[in-house]
Parts: structure tokens; C-alpha cells; sequence
């Protein structure tokens, strides 16, 4: 009978101690993030029933011991790093502050240790791999506790198409639909069918059963993501839509006539950024505010000053595609930002497309 006790404490101690090796990894049966994290320190009374005999007692002690050992070792041994900073840091090839830079961690980003050395972690956050000096970080229970504080509960879709009601019920009205690899962030679990989560500012449900849940922490970006990045929003900025302005069909033809003389033989990018730079200068208060008046400003466009212009409206030799960019720029659309100037590709800095540049 002792035997079979002891048995059945040393059973319950490895149980224990494989848990909390566990110490990150996310049980998606929590109902919130808090709960998640208090599971993992479950008390030895849940796996050995304290009212039993004395021997049971002196086991318990035993086994307080060793999960106390334990939690020690785990809390020294866990791969968790948090970045401690106001804003960002760098993160470079080798541990030495001269080292290539590699990425950037941001605020409140988190990563899993690869390596220490002389004050320096090696560690890995998203793509990012690279030395972070720990002056920086946060390890242990500390970086345990930011986690805890900046991480979000995220429901990952695994299915082609689910929808997201607005009770827990699979007759309720329809918010949305979701499709596979989209993300949001959890709120709770409302029972073993639902989970509730954040939608669009609102709160939705969804069918447990086709989603995983998992524990997000935002993570650094490496040197060419961030240059991607740049580039994407720089594009963004040049495509962002002007404003329309309110012109007779008159103009609509004079426009397309200027982009034919301009830029007849080159693509649509570079018929609409010339379009684009008319209705910029239309709309800016350095210029006239008409497209007859920009486009025939002295000094200005060589073909409308030419005769060219006049020429290609009256004989009405226009192709769609110019008065599709026409159409386009008198709209509000733009490829180049609000650039305002334009002329053949040479040595003038600017915005390239086909062969003109812009500026």
C-alpha cells in the first residue's frame, strides 16, 4: 500500500513537472489570457488529495519540494525574452554593438532565446535572428509578466469560409464572413462551441471547431521587411486619391488631347501621371484653376504652345486609353503623388515611369 502511494505521488510530481515545461505554450481551453497563465501554476492540493494519511502528508512536502526545484529550474531555463524600450532598438549580426544591424525590435515585442553570451542574447522573433544587447530585455518571470500584459489571445480561421454571428448561435445573424489564415483577437471562450472575439470594434462569435487559438506577441521586422514596408507606404502616398474636381466634358477632351501629345507612346502609368501633374497643378494655388488655364499657362506644356494640342482636340485623333487616364486624373487618381512637374528621363531626380520623370 505505501508503495503504491509513493507510487502515485512520484506519478502526480511528473505530471506536474511536464506542465510546467509547458511554461508559453498556450492551453486553448482557457477562457481568457489570465486564466491561461494561472492554469500553469495549478497547486500540488489538485493532484494529491491533502486529506489523507500521514503518509500522504509527508509526500505532499516531497512533492512541494521538487515543483518548487522545479518552477526554479524552469523560471532560468525558459526561452521567453521580452524587448524592455520606449520606442525600438537595434538588432545586429553579432554581439557587438559595431555589428551589421540586422532588424529592429519595437516596443513590447517578444522572441524565444537562441543563445547568451557577454551581456548579448541571440534570439529570434518572427524572421528576425540576430544579437540584442540585454540591457534592453526582459527574461524570466519579468519577461513572463509583460507577456501576459501586451500578448493577445489570437483565433487563427482553419477553414475555406466561416462566419461571424452576432450571438453564440448557429442561427443568429451573420457579421461577417472570414477567410482561411484570417486572424482576430480573442476575447473568451463562451463555452465548449463558441468563441467570442473582436470584430471590427465589435464583439462576434465563432464556431470553435473550425479555428485555432494561439498566444500572439508582436515580433521585430529584419532590414529588407522593413525596407518592403517603406516602399509599400511610399507607393501608397503616390497613389493616394487627390480629390475630383468638377470639369464640362470640354476639359475631360482637352486633357486627353495634352496626355496624347505628352505621353501617346507610353503605358497607362504614364499617360495617368501626366494627367496627374495637370489636375495637381489645378488644384494648387500656384497655378490656374482650370485645365484649359494650366495647360495653356505660357511657358508651360511645349505642345500646347505649339499648336499640337489644338490640332489633336479638333481633329479628335485621341486614343481610349488617353481619355481613360483623363477620366481618371480628373477624379482624383495619381501615381505619382501630388508631383507637379515632368520632363523627358535624364538627370533630374524624381519619380521614373516609362520615360519621363516626375516631380
Amino acid at each position: 500500500m505505501l508503495k503504491s502511494k509513493r507510487q502515485l505521488v512520484w506519478s502526480a510530481c511528473l505530471i506536474l513537472c511536464f506542465s510546467l515545461t509547458a511554461l508559453i505554450k498556450l492551453d486553448v481551453r482557457a477562457d481568457s489570457k489570465k486564466e491561461y497563465l494561472d492554469s500553469l501554476t495549478v497547486g500540488i492540493s489538485q493532484i494529491v488529495d491533502p486529506t489523507a494519511d500521514s503518509v500522504n502528508e509527508k509526500a505532499i512536502e516531497e512533492l512541494t519540494q521538487i515543483s518548487e526545484a522545479s518552477a526554479s529550474e524552469q523560471e532560468e531555463e525558459s526561452d521567453l525574452v521580452m524587448v524592455n524600450v520606449q520606442v525600438a532598438m537595434n538588432v545586429r549580426a553579432e554581439a557587438s554593438e559595431e555589428s551589421d544591424k540586422v532588424g529592429v525590435l519595437y516596443k513590447d515585442c517578444g522572441g524565444r532565446i537562441l543563445e547568451r553570451k557577454d551581456g548579448w542574447t541571440r534570439m529570434k522573433s518572427g524572421d528576425l535572428i540576430g544579437w540584442a544587447s540585454d540591457e534592453y530585455l526582459l527574461f524570466g518571470e519579468e519577461a513572463r509578466a509583460m507577456a501576459d500584459d501586451v500578448g493577445n489571445l489570437i483565433v487563427m480561421i482553419e477553414t475555406d469560409t466561416l462566419r461571424v454571428r452576432r450571438e453564440p448561435d448557429s442561427q443568429a445573424e451573420v457579421f461577417g464572413l472570414l477567410a482561411e489564415d484570417d486572424e482576430l483577437e480573442m476575447i473568451e471562450y463562451v463555452d465548449d462551441d463558441w468563441i467570442s472575439v473582436d470584430y471590427e470594434g465589435e464583439t462576434g462569435y465563432v464556431s470553435a471547431e473550425y479555428v485555432n487559438v494561439d498566444f500572439h506577441i508582436d515580433a521585430g521586422e529584419t532590414l529588407a521587411a522593413i525596407r518592403e514596408r517603406e516602399e509599400a507606404e511610399r507607393q501608397a502616398k503616390l497613389k493616394a486619391n487627390q480629390g475630383a474636381v468638377v470639369v464640362g466634358g470640354d476639359d475631360t477632351k482637352l486633357l486627353a488631347a495634352l496626355i496624347q501629345c505628352e505621353a501617346g507612346s507610353e503605358t497607362y502609368n504614364g499617360k495617368l501621371a501626366v494627367g496627374a501633374v495637370v489636375m495637381n497643378r489645378v488644384r494648387s494655388g500656384a497655378y490656374p484653376n482650370t485645365v484649359s488655364g494650366v495647360i495653356f499657362a505660357s511657358g508651360q506644356f511645349t505642345p500646347a504652345l505649339n499648336g499640337k494640342v489644338a490640332r489633336v482636340y479638333t481633329n479628335g485623333k485621341i486614343s481610349d486609353s488617353c481619355y481613360d487616364a483623363a477620366r481618371a486624373a480628373i477624379n482624383g487618381e495619381t501615381n505619382v503623388g501630388g508631383a507637379t512637374h515632368f520632363r523627358r528621363a535624364g538627370n533630374h531626380d524624381g519619380i521614373q515611369i516609362d520615360n519621363q520623370v516626375f516631380w
